[in-house]
């Protein structure tokens, strides 16, 4: 069983910057993918950014502006978030995947005004 908890959200003006963080509790390896998805009002859920043991691959609408990185231990992913933009208005879920099951995280508001 794993457990997910993100934590980090708020009310931003554009421009400015948030930092994401979700800390992962159970069987979790630095082979298991971590990562952001995030859903706005009326929209699908999308890709944000996710971390393998040697790949990063990131959206393409935060590409340059978002970074995601891990911990040593493998078990907290942090998503640092720059140059933010009204349209980065979501509830962001942390995200995982191992042992043949996909976990996601209860969520974090990002709030961001023009």
């Amino acid at each position: 069983q794993v457990q997910l908890v993100e934590s980090g959200g708020g009310v931003v003006q554009a421009g400015g910057s948030l930092r994401l963080s979700c800390a992962a509790s159970g069987s979790i390896f630095s082979r298991n993918v971590m990562g952001w998805y995030r859903q706005a009002p009326g929209k699908m859920r999308e890709l944000v950014a996710t971390k393998g043991s040697d790949s990063k691959h990131y959206g393409g609408s935060v590409k340059g502006r978002f970074s995601i990185s891990r911990d040593k231990a493998q078990s907290t992913v942090a998503l640092q978030m720059k140059s933010l933009k009204p349209e980065d208005t979501a509830v962001y879920y942390c995200y995982t995947f191992t042992g043949g099951y996909g976990y996601w995280g209860q969520g974090t508001q990002v709030a961001v005004s023009s």
